[in-house]
């Protein structure tokens, strides 16, 4: 711990030129004695560290030390720091500021203004809207046995069962705001979503991963094969432009009838529904029946009464 706080000291007094012991404190959340004994450290091993006396002092480093980083153009420096994977889920948060930090010291001045642009001008929030957030308590442990190559022993929920299964982890996948897991087990390859682990324990035992396994290739197929064996409910209707702005982009049809796919008449209903005279359905008769009856209750529910 003390090692890595030396490097990104070392680092930081590069980036920001000359920071005061209580800034530096503040920023470890140490005391400043603490950061007293670090800058010896670094004197010793000849860093060439010296303080600088006077309200304003405080440390830097003498004759323009530096490290060098080459081969990073102005483009990657600006996507290096523009959408970085939620690696705090991963366990990761405070390895990905620390390498952060030494990749942004490293850079030239130019490379560090366009960096520190791209952050504060982009950012990625991969959680979507009006739906329950999943619970990944033990993503952190499964990447960790990922990133090992070892067994891990799981209890998984399925329906309302809850199994057990030795998987040998090969990759993760974050979908829509929900991380999977891509893992083999004796029956073969699966994709299990990580927020249905009930428990899950690293085993001391490792595996050899297939050669020719590619994560972002398998994921591919398996989902256009996952998506090709959902139910699919074909509904015919007359849409507004208003509506058409909203509905699937997979439309089929013109001169104001489309053909729109659903998941099933439910979720056809409760979509549908929200678009009031802007969206007619007109097969399957069903569900035109069912929007009509709603439709009607509504209207039943809100009709003025004569008072007499």
């Amino acid at each position: 711990m003390r090692a890595t706080r030396l490097v990104s000291l070392l680092l930081l007094l590069q980036m920001r030129g000359q920071l005061t012991a209580q800034e530096l404190a503040d920023h470890f959340e140490v005391s400043v004695r603490t950061i007293h004994r670090d800058v010896e450290s670094l004197a010793a091993a000849g860093v060439p560290v010296e303080a600088v006396r006077g309200p304003a002092g405080g440390y830097r480093l003498a004759g323009g030390y530096r490290t060098k980083l080459t081969g990073l153009t102005a483009a990657e420096a600006d996507a290096l720091f523009v959408a970085p994977a939620p690696a705090a889920e991963l366990g990761l948060g405070g390895v990905l500021a620390n390498a952060r930090l030494k990749v942004l010291a490293a850079l030239p001045s130019e490379l560090q203004e366009r960096a520190s642009r791209a952050e504060r001008f982009f950012h990625l929030d991969s959680r979507g809207w009006f739906r329950a957030e999943d619970k990944v308590p033990h993503l952190p442990t499964i990447a960790a046995a990922t990133w090992r190559e070892r067994r891990l022993s799981a209890r998984y929920r399925e329906g309302r069962r809850v199994v057990r299964r030795t998987l040998e982890p090969l990759g993760l996948v974050l979908k829509g705001g929900a991380w999977y897991l891509v893992a083999h087990r004796s029956a073969g390859m699966r994709v299990y979503r990580v927020s249905r682990f009930a428990s899950v324990r690293i085993r001391d035992e490792g595996f050899e991963r297939p050669e020719d396994f590619d994560l972002s290739t398998y994921w591919e197929e398996w989902s256009r094969s996952f998506e090709a064996s959902r139910p699919r409910v074909e509904v015919k209707l007359r849409a507004s432009e208003l509506a058409l702005r909203f509905l699937p982009r997979d439309l089929q049809g013109g001169d104001g009838v489309f053909t729109v796919g659903f998941e099933n008449l439910d979720d056809a209903f409760r979509e549908l529904l929200r678009f009031g005279p802007d969206a007619e359905v007109l097969e399957p008769p069903e569900l035109r029946a069912r929007i009509a009856a709603t439709a009607a209750d509504v209207a039943r529910m809100y009709a003025v009464r004569e008072v007499r």
